[in-house]
C-alpha cells in the first residue's frame, strides 16, 4: 500500500506543512490530499496554490485513512484535544512531523492502540531533497513504518532510527539547511566586501554549495580528504582554513547543535 492510499490528510499548513504538501501534489498529483489549517485565509491560499481541498479536523479524519500532523510543537496538546474523538486505531495511521514531541505523548492523548510515526523532515522537500527519518511509536509495525516511508520518499531520501536518536536527527537535518543557508549569507557577505556584485557572488556560492554536496553525496571520500585536497601547501584555501579554527568555527557549531538539540528535548517534555 502506498503512503497515499485511502488518503492523506496534511494537518497544519505552516513551512514544514506546505513543504510536504507542495512536494506530495507535484510528485503524485493532488488526488487524494486534503490540507487542514486553523487560519481561513492560509487554508484557501494552500487550497487554491496546491489543488487540494481545505477540510476541518473532522471531515479530515473521516476522509483520509493517514492523518500527518504538521502542527507546530507549541500546539499539539490543543490539536490532539480535538483530534482525540474522530480517531479509529483500527483505521488510522498518525504520522508526526512535529518537532520534539514523543510519539508517546501522542499515543496518551488519543484512542488506545493507534499507531503513530514519528517524522523528522526538513524544508528542501520543497524541492524533492528532504532527508526525513522515521521512527515508530508502541502500536506501529513494520507495515505503518513502509508506509510512511512511501510518503515521505516522494520528496527525498528516507532514513529508520530508534526514537531516542530523533532529537539528534532534529538538531542536524531537521534545522540544518538553516545552518548552511547562515553560512552561504556571510559567504555572499565575504564576496560584496571584497567587490563582487551581489548576483555574482550569490551565484559562485550557491554553485560551489551545489557541487560540494555532491561531491560528498558521490564520491564515497571523507570530508577531510575532501578538504585536504583543495588545501594545497601555502597557498589560498589554508589561510582561510586557519583563520577558521582561530575563530573557532568548529566548536561554534558543534555548540550550535548541541542547542537546538536541547531544545528539542526541551519542546518534548513541555
Amino acid at each position: 500500500m502506498t503512503g497515499l492510499a485511502g488518503g492523506l490528510a496534511i494537518v497544519g499548513g505552516g513551512k514544514i506543512g506546505e513543504a510536504l504538501l507542495s512536494g506530495l501534489t507535484r510528485r503524485s498529483g493532488a488526488d487524494g490530499i486534503l490540507v487542514c489549517e486553523r487560519s481561513p485565509e492560509r487554508a484557501a491560499d494552500l487550497s487554491a496554490r496546491y489543488g487540494v481541498p481545505a477540510v476541518d479536523l473532522a471531515d479530515a479524519a473521516a476522509r483520509a485513512e493517514v492523518l500527518l500532523i504538521a502542527v507546530k510543537p507549541q500546539d499539539i496538546g490543543t490539536l490532539l484535544d480535538a483530534l482525540g474523538g474522530s480517531v479509529d486505531p483500527g483505521r488510522h495511521l498518525v504520522v508526526s512531523v512535529a518537532a520534539g514531541i514523543p510519539t508517546a505523548r501522542i499515543e496518551a492523548a488519543l484512542p488506545a492502540g493507534t499507531p503513530v510515526v514519528r517524522v523528522m523532515p526538513n524544508t528542501p522537500a520543497l524541492v524533492d531533497e528532504g532527508m526525513s527519518v522515521l521512527s515508530a511509536g508502541a502500536h506501529a509495525g513494520e507495515e505503518h513504518l513502509d508506509r510512511a516511508e512511501a510518503l515521505l520518499s516522494a520528496v527525498g531520501r528516507v532514513r529508520r532510527v530508534p526514537e531516542a536518536q530523533q532529537d539528534a536527527v532534529t538538531a542536524l537535518s531537521g534545522s540544518g539547511p538553516a545552518y548552511f543557508f547562515y553560512l552561504v549569507e556571510a559567504m555572499v557577505d565575504a564576496g560584496i566586501l571584497l567587490g563582487l556584485p551581489r548576483t555574482l557572488a550569490a551565484d559562485l556560492i550557491v554553485q560551489t554549495a551545489l557541487g560540494a554536496a555532491v561531491m560528498l553525496r558521490d564520491s564515497g571520500e571523507h570530508p577531510v580528504q575532501l578538504r585536504e585536497a583543495v588545501t594545497s601547501p601555502g597557498g589560498t584555501t589554508i589561510a582561510a582554513i586557519r583563520e577558521l579554527e582561530r575563530h573557532g568555527v568548529r566548536a561554534a557549531m558543534i555548540a550550535a547543535i548541541e542547542a537546538a538539540h536541547a531544545r528539542s528535548v526541551e519542546l518534548g517534555g513541555s
